[in-house]
């Protein structure tokens, strides 16, 4: 007989977010300090209004506490971060892997794990393009 995986649902304290993406959570209009336990899994932007937007940067999870002005702890959630929502098509190479995105044509994506030489090569390029799009853009003097 083979062991049965159960998988929890998230809770209502849970915060659910995937990887590059990022999710909206309402708080207390007082809250003035956000405090994040990881943030490399997590990073969170307090807004005004008391939104809170809450991005997933790593995998795993983590909590975030805020509190008011005082110090008092008004909310202590986890955060849950998942792999890419979109459809991932992943390539070993060796031992080095590569990660596209194939929604609906194939394209690189850089995904946490992904080999150093295609992730340097991938952001290296998405960099250039950022470059010579914001070069393209600014006024001529």
């Amino acid at each position: 007989m083979w062991p049965i995986a159960v998988f929890a649902e998230p809770s209502a304290n849970t915060i659910a977010v995937n990887v590059d993406q990022a999710r909206l959570v309402k708080l207390p209009a007082r809250v003035a300090t956000i405090v994040v336990g990881n943030p490399l899994i997590a990073d969170v932007a307090l807004q005004a209004g008391g939104i809170l937007v809450v991005t997933g940067k790593g995998y795993g999870a983590t909590n975030f506490i805020a509190m008011d002005r005082s110090g008092e702890i008004l909310v202590d959630r986890l955060i849950q971060v998942e792999g890419p929502s979109d459809q991932l098509i992943t390539v070993y190479r060796g031992v080095d892997r590569e990660s596209y995105s194939c929604m609906p044509v194939c394209q690189r994506r850089v995904t946490l794990g992904d080999g150093d030489a295609f992730f340097k090569t991938t952001m290296d390029q998405a960099g250039n393009l950022s470059g010579q799009a914001a070069g393209a853009a600014a006024p001529k003097q």
